[in-house]
């Protein structure tokens, strides 16, 4: 199993716009940086069960559950939880969704505090403070739970594929429950096909330079029709303060 480390990540992401991350890689490097780096693992999992449901879906859609937390980071120094605010994007950003401001319930802040969390932030912070060193940081952190039955395909990416109007984007499997497909995909802003890849596993990472890419995630399709079906992700997104 090959290492990852700040400067080959940072590599990539400079030539490419994006890399896929295996969930054993990630967990090899966060742990030999903290011992204890994934100690809350178990109940930040469990955290997506009983989440709400998101109540904007301009489609009409009851498929999407979220919470959502605002957060900052200077190049060094602690990653800190700002008070909770609304969800904001354009409408060049998310077509569907948009121009609202957008209420969420806030992710709890043991959560936020918590082991994984605070390692994972703090190690996307490092990575995108390499390629960015004069940065800081606008933080906002996404539980998402995609739900599909036999009626309906839940749709991680309903507004297709997109830009998040930020510097750098941080997709990470929570875990897939009795689901197929979901595949990420990256594209040029022409919207051309560079990849695709799927993320399977806990802990596996889509990295992505927003600037430079769009993304888009295939629908997700229920296997057992007698068992829940969901997808469940963390996303965290990275805006330039700076550069506003």
């Amino acid at each position: 199993m090959q290492e990852i480390d700040i400067q080959g990540l940072a590599s990539q992401i400079t030539q490419d716009g994006f890399c896929f991350v295996r969930g054993q890689q990630v967990r090899a490097r966060l742990t030999a940086i903290r011992a204890d780096a994934l100690a809350d693992w178990e109940a930040l999992d469990a955290s997506w069960d009983g989440m709400p449901l998101d109540e904007y879906m301009a489609d009409g859609g009851s498929y999407r559950r979220r919470r959502f937390a605002t957060l900052s980071a200077e190049a060094q120094g602690p990653i800190v939880l700002e008070p909770h605010q609304p969800h904001y994007q354009s409408r060049e950003y998310n077509s569907l969704n948009g121009g609202i401001a957008r209420i969420y319930e806030p992710i709890p802040e043991a959560l936020i505090q918590g082991e994984t969390l605070q390692t994972v932030m703090l190690f996307c912070r490092d990575l995108f403070s390499h390629l960015k060193p004069e940065a800081r940081w606008h933080i906002e952190a996404h539980q998402f739970r995609i739900e599909a039955n036999q009626q309906v395909h839940g749709l991680p990416a309903p507004e297709g594929i997109h830009r998040d109007g930020v510097d750098y984007v941080l997709v990470m499997m929570i875990k897939r429950v009795n689901i197929s497909s979901g595949t990420t995909t990256l594209h040029n802003l022409n919207k051309e096909v560079l990849d695709s890849f799927t993320l399977t596993d806990p802990l596996d990472w889509a990295l992505v330079d927003d600037l430079r890419c769009m993304h888009g995630v295939t629908p997700v399709e229920q296997i057992d029709a007698t068992q829940a079906a969901y997808r469940d992700v963390l996303v965290i997104t990275f805006a330039n303060k700076n550069a506003v």
